[in-house]
């Protein structure tokens, strides 16, 4: 019997401890270089706007490369993507403490250079975080993504503290000279622990524009991984308002100066640390949909509270709330992802759930704050819990759950291709027939049987699937489907997971006795 997993389990494994621990500090950095941003923000202009935009521009790079990325973490060395990425978050970090420093920048500088290393770090997370699924045991995954985000949140909670201290001792600019080195511990850490190699293949390579159809197509085609990214979607649009609203609220409202924003900000990451600990114990107990669905309600509550009082005690504690609710759902959106897909799509669709989770947040915190600034921060918070409230009815259509192990474990074809002359990787169109004569009296149960084939079919390479009976022998019935090249077939062919092999194998049982499957391949003339 395999024992269960745990955090400290999950932690045993070398290198899974490894990027945990440098990527916390990676948090850190970026943490203190958020807050820094955000306080800079109101202090030069005073506006909710531009102090809401700073969380635009470090999530809007998320919107922006986080599939592309995804698609070179798929298909190229992660190793390198990660360290380039790094290197170039190092330079503009650099340049912008010495600008700072030197008293040079202003407000658009900040914003800037924050969106510069907002991109970077869109660019090298699909990588990273696949690394991560790579690291452990597929039956420690929840767990290691549990431990990733209290190592993401102890920096939320630790990082806005500590450069508030520094802001007040130093200055705001030497956050973002911290930062800087927090970027060098990752580097390091990558290159003594670098991520595995791809498997090698003889497969055509995917190109960047096709694999990124690629991976829309599959999250299009597959309700589980759809259900999960427009969920985690809804949510992160609704809460971004806490999020991006949270300066002035300490400032305005409250009263406070850098370091109580540091303080709120850090109830925010205590919550969520807590929460983290009891993850795995609230996932069993009582699912996902009751735990997501308490999320929401508990972080529209915290929005609540911090909309109407303008004593600091009930709004820490509320802030504590909501890091734990925020939390508990948007790690349970990213492991049901990451459960949910294939290796040949792992890095796109947890660049999927960083696209539709961060670009909804980012576009989120500029609608909350122009919202503010024309409304009113209570009335623009009240709506954002109402959004949030709401939030659960979603599960009536879209509906989360994990995916099985046999879903997302590649499997065999059934034949191997037997062609005297393969076409040109880049040809095609290409159309592909399977043909089944089976006993008329069971045509209905067999097409029930194969209409579930037309999921996978698109999911994994097609981009038209139809059935059709021969009207000459009412026996036999076709499966057609086409895809756009002969390397995109190869690649289908490929993506095929044993979920996928046990639907085939139930379609085989309704052939007459004696028949077999047959395959034709045919390619577009021109």
């Amino acid at each position: 019997m395999r024992p269960a997993s745990t955090i400290r389990r999950t932690l045993r494994h070398p290198q899974f401890r490894a990027l945990c621990g440098s990527g916390g500090i990676y948090f850190l950095g970026n943490a203190m270089q958020t807050m820094a941003a955000a306080w800079m923000m109101v202090e030069l202009s005073g506006s909710s706007f531009l102090a809401a935009l700073v969380q635009t521009a470090v999530f809007l790079p998320m919107f922006l490369f986080s599939l592309p990325a995804g698609v070179l973490a798929d298909t190229a060395d992660r190793r390198r993507l990660i360290l380039i990425a790094l290197g170039v978050q190092a330079g503009v970090g650099t340049l912008l403490a010495v600008l700072l420093l030197a008293g040079i920048g202003g407000a658009g500088t900040i914003l800037f250079f924050i969106f510069l290393a907002g991109s970077c770090t869109a660019v090298l997370s699909p990588a990273w975080n696949s690394s991560i699924s790579d690291a452990v045991p597929r039956h420690d995954l929840p767990q290691a993504i549990t431990a990733i985000s209290i190592a993401y949140n102890a920096a939320r909670a630790v990082g806005p503290a500590l450069a508030g201290a520094v802001f007040l001792y130093l200055g705001g600019a030497w956050n973002f000279a911290l930062a800087v080195l927090s970027t060098l511990v990752m580097m390091a850490a990558i290159r003594r622990f670098p991520p595995k190699p791809h498997p090698p293949t003889r497969l055509p390579a995917e190109r960047l524009w096709g694999g990124m159809v690629s991976a829309l197509r599959f999250a299009w085609h597959s309700h589980t991984v759809l259900s999960q990214l427009l969920r985690a979607g809804a949510y992160s649009a609704a809460g971004s308002a806490l999020w991006a609203l949270l300066p002035v609220i300490g400032q305005r409202q409250l009263g406070l100066g850098a370091g109580g924003y540091g303080l709120m900000m850090g109830c925010l990451g205590v919550g969520a640390i807590l929460a983290g600990l009891f993850m795995a114990r609230w996932r069993t107990r009582f699912g996902l949909e009751t735990l997501v669905s308490a999320g929401c309600v508990a972080f529209a509550a915290a929005m609540l509270v911090s909309a109407f009082s303008d004593w600091d005690p009930p709004v820490y504690l509320a802030l504590i709330l909501g890091g734990g609710a925020w939390m508990a759902v948007m790690s349970t959106f990213n492991t049901a992802t990451q459960t949910s897909v294939p290796p040949w799509v792992r890095a796109r669709a947890v660049a999927m759930h960083t696209l539709c989770a961060l670009g909804a947040f980012a576009m989120g915190s500029a609608f909350w704050g122009a919202l503010s600034d024309l409304a009113s921060l209570s009335f623009a918070l009240t709506l954002a819990a109402i959004c949030m409230a709401v939030g659960p009815l979603l599960a009536r259509r879209f509906p989360l759950r994990m995916g099985e192990t046999g879903e997302v474990t590649p499997a065999t074809p059934w034949e191997d291709l037997f062609l005297p002359l393969e076409p040109d990787p880049e040809a095609g169109p290409i159309a592909v027939e399977v043909a089944y004569r089976i006993l008329p009296a069971n045509a209905e149960d067999f097409l029930d049987a194969l209409s579930q084939m037309r999921a996978p079919r698109r999911r994994d390479g097609a981009t038209f699937w139809r059935v059709y009976r021969d009207l000459s022998d009412p026996a036999r019935y076709v499966e057609r489907f086409i895809v756009t090249s002969w390397a995109e077939y190869l690649h289908q062919r490929a993506r095929a997971t044993q979920a996928d092999q046990e639907i085939e194998a139930h379609l085989r049982t309704f052939l007459l006795d004696g028949e077999s499957v047959s395959v034709q391949h045919y390619i577009a003339e021109r």
